[in-house]
């Protein structure tokens, strides 16, 4: 599996020698901060000992020295902190000209925004834009210029002055005389020109505009941004102007050696299924292979459904028969559940709950749940038939969805959840929805307690723990759902979930989970965590306390793991012309402990991904609590590998991950959670995967 890839990294030269550069102690408008300590001692001769004490920052702006500058003669090749600074600055000065819209972002690299006139139109303009970063020897042994392409952006005709009767709370980002500024933070200048800035278009925006949300295009993305980044390169960098001041390399962006990167083995792919029996794509090994292991306990389930009156001769109907008889299809027919899950589907039509409309909903089935006898030993799941389109605007009638799913969860019921417009659509069954059941009736089995498939690997004494989190927008607030506890096979040992500030929580669950851990297996070598950002003392400090009341002195190790696909470093295969995808498993260094992983189904040469899986790659960060013991590459590969293998154990979907279950599952729990009126989950809910 031989691969040429290339990575959007232009590396440059830096200047030979020392150059003059003036600094000032004073904040000036247009001016750069730079700490001190990104002078590097530079400032020992230049200022008394109280001076360096009190200063924090000075300021420059990277021109001849003026009254009152301290200056200071540096080498870029040597001070690379400030280095970045002075080239984040000429590549700003640079595009001042150029871009119609600049922006400094959060971490100080230029933002760069092209108009795009053939999709613009007379209520907005389309800007393509891009990040161009600065970095210093992460992939190679010089400076680098990393280019991102950030995608599409909208921006409303009319300035602010011309939108009436509108909640100005809404607007985020606007942009004025070609500079972007956040509403609440802009300038009095800019305060003073409502008829010079125009509302960037996000997606609380639109509707009140009576702008349609975009379209997402699913097709293959890397051709598309290698092209615009090939673009950007030979229209702005490609020049004697640019490389006058930033002498990048003439070959373009880095092709790196076959030494920088490497593939997991193939046998990371496997799955184990029912006897035995090995495939590496669920979504076409299922149904043939069967599931790797059948719910035990309790001994029945039953069935029941839950709708709105107007469904259920169409909507009801049509579900009861796919699940019941299978879908019948000449050309793409499935099999009944009982044959597809191997669960019988067993309807008590006594339990059904008919609900006239969507207010009395809640009430219907609160009052049902409550009258109701369920029989011991039986293990109840609701078919919620949810007549609430997709697309709702009404939050009211979007959370019925929640609160069923909360009445339900803490009776001990499990729920199903499918929307009635994906079963009957314009009146009549909708011909696709054979597409949905694999995927239904996979959570099902999961949520039964059932085992889809599994990782083909050995056991070893090791907990993985994952921590994911969702940002509540009603609640402001981040939920975190943790501990989701997996030994190495991936199998799931349950969870909790609590406030994101809450630290204390995490530690203390994170606790439970160890402790039940070794009760089991008696000792544990090592404590992984998979996190969704990066951990601080703060969060490490009181699970590492709990590990050694527990009388474990193990290794912790963090796997950081960016839950967003990265946008911002990029691979691209030129071995594979069309599609340009790297191969699967595909892992490249781009930092001291840090890489990329390409998680995707693109097996080998012949391997023919769907629209849906050519997965941008995951970006994964490394630590641990015991020094040095990173630098060991086996070991290094063994967790990058568990990454990789852990996004193979999704049961919401038959359909492959570019991310593991131990952020995933958390973090589908973090969204669900804030909806809820209890403060905490029933011990069913911390035990079971009711929420896939």
């Amino acid at each position: 599996m031989q691969q040429e890839l290339l990575l959007n990294i232009i590396p440059f030269d830096p200047p030979v020698g020392k150059q003059k550069f003036a600094f000032y102690k004073q904040k000036q408008t247009d001016f750069y901060p730079v700490f001190k300590d990104d002078l590097q001692g530079l400032l020992d001769d230049k200022l008394s000992a109280l001076e360096l004490l009190e200063l924090n920052k000075l300021y420059t702006d990277f021109k001849p020295a003026k009254d009152g500058a301290i200056e200071l003669e540096i080498d870029l090749s040597v001070s690379h902190r400030f280095a970045n600074h002075y080239y984040r600055y000429l590549i700003r000065d640079y595009f001042m000209g150029i871009a119609d819209i600049i922006h400094q972002n959060f971490t100080s690299e230029t933002e760069v925004w092209f108009h795009d006139k053939d999709k613009s139109n007379a209520k907005y303009n389309v800007y393509n834009q891009f990040t161009v970063k600065v970095q210093y020897a992460r992939v190679t042994d010089k400076p680098e210029i990393v280019l991102s392409y950030d995608g599409t952006t909208k921006v409303f005709a009319k300035p602010v002055s011309e939108i009436y009767n509108f909640n100005t709370n809404l607007y985020n980002w606007i942009v004025c005389n070609g500079i972007l500024y956040k509403w609440k933070f802009r300038p009095q200048e800019v305060i003073n020109m409502p008829d010079k800035c125009y509302p960037v278009l996000s997606n609380d925006i639109k509707p009140h505009l009576e702008i349609a949300h975009d379209i997402p295009n699913l097709t293959n993305r890397y051709p598309r941004y290698l092209n615009v980044l090939q673009d950007f390169y030979t229209k702005y960098f490609d020049n004697d102007t640019f490389r006058s001041l930033i002498p990048i390399s003439s070959n373009g962006f880095y092709k790196p050696v076959a030494e920088q990167f490497r593939v997991i083995s193939s046998t990371s792919n496997d799955l184990l299924y029912s006897g035995g029996k090995t495939g590496k794509e669920p979504k076409k090994d299922f149904k043939s292979k069967g599931p790797y292991q059948l719910t035990q306990k309790p001994s029945n389930f039953k069935f029941f459904f839950i709708y709105q009156q107007s469904d259920k001769a169409n909507a009801v109907t049509e579900l009861y028969k796919y699940l019941n008889s299978g879908w019948k299809d000449d050309r793409f027919p499935f099999p009944k559940m009982q044959d597809y899950i191997k669960v019988p589907f067993e309807l008590d039509i006594s339990k059904n709950v008919e609900f006239d409309t969507v207010q009395n909903a809640v009430a219907a089935v609160k009052n049902a749940v409550k009258n109701a006898e369920w029989l011991p030993d039986t293990q109840y799941m609701a078919l919620f038939v949810n007549p609430v389109p997709k697309l709702e605007k009404d939050e009211a009638r979007k959370n019925i969805y929640y609160k069923i799913k909360e009445i339900l969860l803490y009776e001990g019921v499990l729920s199903q959840v499918i929307k009635s417009e994906h079963l009957y659509k314009n009146g009549k069954p909708n011909s696709y929805f054979n597409t949905f059941l694999p995927h239904i009736e996979i959570a099902m089995l999961a949520k039964l307690g059932g085992v889809p498939w599994r990782l083909n690997r050995p056991t070893n004494n090791e907990l993985i723990v994952g921590v994911g989190a969702f940002y509540s927008v009603t609640r402001k607030t981040r939920f975190v759902g943790s501990a989701f506890c997996f030994n190495n096979e991936g199998m799931f040992k349950g969870f909790d979930c609590f406030k994101g500030n809450d630290t204390v929580s995490l530690a203390g669950s994170i606790r439970e989970a160890v402790a039940k851990f070794i009760a089991v297996n008696y000792t544990a070598s090592r404590l992984i965590i998979h996190f969704y950002k990066d951990i601080g003392k703060k969060e490490l400090e009181p699970i590492l306390r709990t590990l050694h009341t527990l009388g474990l002195n193990i290794p912790v190790i963090v796997v950081t793991i960016n839950k967003t696909e990265s946008k911002e470093l990029l691979g691209f295969d030129l071995k594979d012309g069309n599609n340009l995808m790297p191969y699967s498993g595909t892992m490249i260094k781009v930092g001291k402990s840090e890489y990329l992983l390409f998680n995707n189904t693109r097996y080998d040469a012949t391997a023919k991904p769907a629209q849906k899986e050519y997965h941008f790659p995951v970006k994964i960060a490394l630590s641990s609590t015991v020094e040095g013991m990173l630098e060991d590459m086996n070991l290094v590969e063994q967790l990058i590998d568990q990454v990789y293998q852990f996004s193979r154990m999704y049961w919401k979907s038959t359909n492959q991950q570019s991310l593991p279950v131990t952020i995933k599952y958390p973090e589908m729990v973090a969204e669900i959670y804030p909806h809820f009126q209890h403060d905490k989950l029933p011990d069913f809910g911390r035990e079971s995967l009711w929420f896939l």
